[in-house]
């Protein structure tokens, strides 16, 4: 036996999916390499291990291993939000900041196909997606007034720039209906898991692409996601939990980033963690000496942990001790970018038009407000239409700049990496109020921590919201 360190892939090329989780489930069994085990399977031995072994005695874990890359194309934006709420998986899709939408691309969902509402539900996408086209073109003038010229910048790439800050306003106007692509990578274990939801879903679109996720994930996984199906409790728990929050009456709107829970002495637990780690007591003992310690001694602590870090740097892991969450108002296209931070426990409220709109300044400014209003009101008016028959159809009319609730469980280390990204100067104005004002609320609570995340400007959430909008939660 070869007892050198060896470090190699077992490619795709080579072996299925199936295959190599199989190869690495066996050598807790066997002494053997791993390219030895995979090239002792053929498709047959691999299905027959995983039947008995990951199916038959519950070995889930091994299912990992399996990796597939599926390619989702023309699909709703709504449906894409069921196919994004898993963990762990990567995603990427086409982006509302940066392309440009076809006028007919939007999907008509199957349950109002021959209904009633098929009609004005068409005349709406018409009237949005025309209104969208109207929208780029009053927005390119006032692109290209205010995206200042750089040193030596080409004609094209300016240009380029311009038209980008048109359609990172026109987007507010996109429909969930929209239609767009995303890229999935997912583990067999995920993805079993991803089509069951799918196929539970309420929406036909979705249970469509679950079942057609099965069938192509099938042709590379035959094993491990064949019983991938319906989850039968899902429909009536849904039914029975709605039922309990119908008796609540809606209350007036409260702030719209607001903690309603928090640790107490969370940056002691931190720190308290940071002397556990590199030290040998107890961590009630290594504790009890931070709480004993003065406000300098804890600052001195919190320096040693971040000096010297790079703008790239992940802090350690003793920074998730401190747990808090937000209740946020945000409009959805700003959740679109906020539900990608899928390490933060998130609860998003059903999509609708009743918690308002935001106006973009720059809408005001291209001299179209009134028609946006308009657009808004439609919007509405057909979303009350087809919610009284079909509140999650309804979904598919709401345009990015209406208002949703989401609730957000997080710690201060991914919370660290959320604000990071999302304040940057090329983040979206909207998402970037949202960091701002999650920041400023998450400081008054733990403010030796909070003060070591990384900004790379001095914008508030006040002064975003002053700077980019002309409303933020205007009712049609």
């Amino acid at each position: 036996m070869d007892l050198n360190r060896r470090v190699y892939r077992l490619s795709p090329r080579d072996f299925g999916a199936e295959t190599i989780a199989v190869a690495f489930a066996k050598t807790s069994r066997s002494p053997e390499p791993f390219d030895v085990i995979a090239n002792e399977l053929n498709d047959d031995k691999s299905r027959e291990f995983s039947e008995k072994w990951i199916v038959g005695y519950g070995h889930s874990s091994v299912a990992e291993h399996a990796v597939l890359h599926l390619a989702l194309e023309n699909v709703s934006r709504l449906a894409i939000e069921t196919v994004e709420a898993n963990r762990l998986a990567s995603y990427t899709e086409k982006s509302t900041r940066y392309q440009e939408w076809d006028p007919n691309a939007f999907v008509v969902p199957p349950e109002v196909i021959g209904t009633e509402y098929e009609k004005p539900y068409r005349d709406y996408m018409r009237a949005n997606f025309d209104f969208y086209a109207k929208a780029l073109e009053a927005l390119r003038p006032w692109g290209e007034a205010n995206t200042p010229r750089r040193e030596n910048e080409s004609n094209r790439a300016w240009a380029n720039r311009a038209r980008v800050k048109a359609v990172d306003v026109a987007r507010f106007v996109l429909p969930m209906a929209a239609m767009a692509n995303v890229g999935v990578t997912m583990n067999a274990r995920t993805l079993e898991y991803a089509i069951k939801k799918m196929l539970s879903s309420e929406l036909a679109e979705v249970r469509e692409i679950g079942a057609e996720i099965k069938r192509v994930s099938n042709e590379e996984l035959p094993t491990l996601v064949k019983y991938a199906d319906e989850i039968e409790h899902l429909p009536a728990m849904r039914e029975r939990c709605r039922a309990f929050a119908e008796q609540i009456d809606a209350l007036p709107d409260d702030e719209w980033c607001h903690i309603h829970q928090f640790e107490n002495n969370g940056e002691e637990r931190i720190l308290a963690a940071v002397l556990y780690r590199f030290g040998d007591a107890s961590y009630d003992v290594c504790f009890d000496q931070v709480i004993k310690m003065s406000l300098e001694e804890r600052q001195a602590i919190v320096d040693a942990l971040f000096e010297g870090m790079n703008p790239f740097d992940v802090p350690i892991r003793e920074i998730e001790y401190a747990n808090l969450s937000f209740d946020l108002v945000m409009d959805q296209g700003a959740y679109f970018e906020f539900k990608r931070h899928r390490m933060m426990t998130q609860t998003p409220q059903d999509l609708s038009t009743r918690l308002g709109y935001s106006v973009p300044l720059a809408i005001t400014e291209a001299g179209i407000e009134d028609e946006y209003r308009a657009i808004m009101k439609q919007a509405s008016d057909v979303y009350e239409l087809i919610a009284a028959w079909n509140p999650q159809v309804a979904a598919y009319v709401v345009p990015n700049a209406y208002n949703r609730r989401v609730l957000c469980q997080t710690n201060l280390r991914t919370l660290s990496h959320f604000i990071s990204l999302r304040t940057a100067g090329n983040a979206h104005f909207s998402i970037r109020r949202v960091a701002r004002a999650m920041l400023e609320k998450a400081s008054e609570i733990y403010p030796l921590i909070c003060s070591t995340i990384r900004l790379k400007n001095n914008e508030t959430s006040e002064g975003l919201t002053k700077e980019y909008f002309t409303a933020i939660a205007d009712k049609a």
